[in-house]
C-alpha cells in the first residue's frame, strides 16, 4: 500500500512541477538567473519530500511548492516591468575583456576567475586573446564573445553577394503521420501533399519517416528504413 501511495504521489509531484513549470515560463530552463536557479532546486526538492512523505501529509509541501512557483512568476512579472528591479534580482553583465584590456573588477563583481574565464575562451575557439574583440559576462552565467572582423568569418555582405531570403521549413508528414496544422499553415492541402509523395514513390503513407518542405516549395522525402547497422562511427 505504501509503495502504491508513494507511486501516485510521485506522478502527481510531476503533474503540479508541470504546470509550475509552464506558469514560470521557458525562461527558468533556458535562462537561469541566481533567483531561477535556486526556486528550481527548492521546489525540486519540495516535490521529492512529497513523493516520499508517507508519515505526513503532503497538503504542507504541496501548498509551499505553489508559493515557491507563485513567487517566481510574480517576480519574472515584476523585473519585465521594472529595470532596477530586474537588474536587482538577475543581476546585469560585465565586461570581462574589451579592446585588449582585461577588466580585473568586473571579474571579481562576477565571481569567476581568469582560468575559467581562459578555459572558455578556448571552447568558443579564441586560443588567442589577440583575435578576441569583446568578452561579457551576461546574467545567466555565460560569457558571450565578439570576434574582432578580420578574425570573424566571412559572410555574404562581405562578398558583396545577396543570396535568397530563407524560411522556415515546415513538417508536413512525421512517422507516417499528417500534420494537418503545418499544411493548413503554408497554405497546402492534403490533395497537394499525396502528388508531392507520389512523385517521389511513396505508394503508402505509412512509409514515410519524414516529409519536410523545401525552399523550392515541394518536398524532401524521408521513407522508413528498416535496415540495422551500427550506431558507432568505428575509425
Amino acid at each position: 500500500m505504501n509503495i502504491l501511495y508513494v507511486i501516485l504521489l510521485s506522478v502527481f509531484s510531476l503533474i503540479v512541477l508541470f504546470l509550475l513549470t509552464k506558469l514560470i515560463g521557458y525562461r527558468q530552463m533556458s535562462e537561469m538567473s541566481m533567483f531561477d536557479y535556486i526556486s528550481g532546486i527548492t521546489i525540486g526538492s519540495i516535490a521529492a519530500e512529497m513523493a516520499t512523505a508517507l508519515d505526513s501529509s503532503f497538503l504542507e509541501p504541496l501548498t509551499a511548492m505553489i508559493v515557491y512557483g507563485l513567487i517566481t512568476a510574480l517576480l519574472a512579472f515584476i523585473t519585465s516591468k521594472n529595470m532596477k528591479i530586474r537588474r536587482f534580482i538577475s543581476g546585469s553583465p560585465y565586461i570581462l575583456f574589451n579592446d585588449g584590456h582585461l577588466y580585473e573588477g568586473n571579474f571579481k563583481k562576477g565571481h569567476i576567475d581568469l582560468s575559467e574565464f581562459l578555459v572558455q575562451c578556448r571552447l568558443n575557439g579564441f586560443f588567442d586573446l589577440k583575435e578576441l574583440q569583446t568578452a561579457i559576462l551576461e546574467e545567466n552565467g555565460r560569457i558571450s564573445f565578439l570576434a574582432k572582423s578580420e578574425n570573424r568569418p566571412a559572410c555574404p555582405s562581405d562578398l558583396n553577394l545577396t543570396p535568397e531570403k530563407e524560411w522556415l521549413l515546415p513538417t508536413y508528414v512525421m512517422d507516417g503521420e499528417i500534420l494537418y496544422e503545418n499544411l493548413l499553415h503554408s497554405g497546402k492541402d492534403e490533395e497537394w501533399l499525396k502528388k508531392q509523395l507520389s512523385s517521389h514513390g511513396c505508394k503508402r503513407l505509412s512509409d514515410v519517416f519524414l516529409a519536410t518542405g523545401n525552399q523550392q516549395n515541394t518536398l524532401n522525402v524521408y521513407l522508413k528504413n528498416n535496415r540495422s547497422g551500427s550506431s558507432v562511427i568505428k575509425e
